[in-house]
């Protein structure tokens, strides 16, 4: 049996809380592993200047896994009152750790499982004519590139001579040559073909594994013709090694409107970062929310698998804690999969879909209630007691 060295890094807020319910799920489904407690997040941005210390990077570089739990992220003029006195005016810009560490290991597939499961009362419904329901499984998988488009980081406010210069050469810009330096900020959407056709085949690949019948492109070609049009050159060409998968195409606001109709005639998706992330957001709201969103952001060395979503610092220090744990959980199964231990994976899963499923133990959000400490006068369960349920199952 395999043993196996787990950077853990909590970073802020619900994160410091919901992943350590994740780790008592790994080790009750027999996952044999030993955890290394990595530093991350807002507090080293202020202290420190740096949201991701290079001795966090140095465990990951050496240990090639990760578990993530969630980040506090805030715009420039916010990242740089809260630094420390002594570290302002050095130069010092916050950048997203979680991008640091697509970009640093190359984690370039960002895979994002939406499946429901049946009982939770946030799944998507839809109206029948005779006045009844109907309610959709939804099983879909977004493939999103997790290193290039519009999150490249490659940005200016006031950019350089050469820069503007480069710009003024193209038909477009002339519209913007004359506006002043300081009141032009500009960000890059950068595809590549190589970054293109490995998130591509990765998403076929994983359509032809678990069968799958369509990989769907959501993009928009018809405005961004460069950028978008690779990402649609390349499925086609990739495409054709796939005949028994079909490929379809749909712009990414359309499929916004389209996946609140059809949600279950969709399998597998191919984004680029920006879009892919609108996308995993938009699924996961038809089925549960964030709270079961869950992701793995994948290179061909090293991984790192966290929950989609924030830091929600308002309920970290709730006591008893009232978050909603399975995002993570579901993560931690994600991890399960990529070592080779998917029955791990798929018992864990299993185990949250009989909670679910029964209804016993449900979240304030699973209850549709406003946040806060009166949830457990209605019947809310604690971030602790949801985890007791997919422990007793497992």
């Amino acid at each position: 049996m395999s043993h196996y060295t787990i950077v853990s890094m909590p970073g802020d807020g619900i994160g410091r809380t919901v992943l350590p319910e994740s780790v008592k799920v790994l080790h009750k489904a027999g996952l044999k592993a030993d955890y290394l407690h990595g530093d991350i997040g807002w507090d080293f941005w202020c202290s420190e200047g740096n949201a991701l210390p290079d001795r966090t990077i140095a465990l990951l570089e050496k240990h090639k896994l990760g578990l993530f739990g969630a980040i506090t992220s805030k715009p420039k003029w916010d990242a740089d009152a809260e630094l420390d006195p002594q570290l302002k005016g050095k130069g010092l810009v916050y950048y997203s750790p979680i991008v640091t560490m697509r970009q640093k290991f190359d984690l370039d597939l960002c895979v994002r499982p939406i499946r429901s499961f049946p009982g939770n009362p946030l799944n998507f419904i839809r109206k029948k004519l005779d006045g009844g329901f109907e309610e959709p499984i939804v099983d879909a998988v977004i493939f999103r590139q997790g290193t290039e488009g519009s999150y490249a980081g490659v940005e200016w406010t006031n950019p350089p001579k050469a820069v503007h210069d480069a710009l003024c050469t193209h038909a477009k810009f002339k519209g913007f040559a004359g506006v002043k330096g300081e009141d032009l900020a500009i960000s890059t959407r950068i595809v590549t073909r190589d970054a293109t056709r490995r998130v591509v085949r990765e998403a076929f690949e994983y359509a032809k594994r678990f069968g799958y019948k369509s990989v769907t492109v959501a993009e928009k070609p018809n405005v961004l013709r460069e950028t978008s049009g690779m990402i649609e050159s390349e499925a086609r060409a990739i495409a054709k090694e796939y005949p028994g998968i079909a490929l379809w195409s749909v712009n990414i606001d359309a499929i916004m409107m389209w996946l609140t109709k059809n949600p279950e005639e969709y399998g597998v998706f191919v984004c680029e970062n920006l879009f892919g992330d609108i996308l995993s957001d938009g699924f996961a709201g038809l089925v549960g929310g964030l709270g079961f969103a869950c992701s793995g952001n994948i290179g061909r060395e090293y991984a790192v698998f966290e929950p989609t979503h924030g830091s929600a610092p308002k309920y970290e220090k709730l006591s008893p804690s009232i978050v909603n744990p399975v995002a993570m959980i579901l993560s931690a199964a994600m991890l399960c999969d990529h070592v080779g231990e998917q029955e791990k994976g798929d018992r864990i899963r299993g185990a949250v879909a009989e909670v679910v499923k029964e209804g016993r133990a449900r979240t304030y959000d699973m209850m549709r209630l406003p946040g806060g400490p009166k949830v457990f006068e209605k019947g809310a369960c604690t971030t602790q007691q949801m985890t007791e349920a997919i422990l007793a199952k497992l």
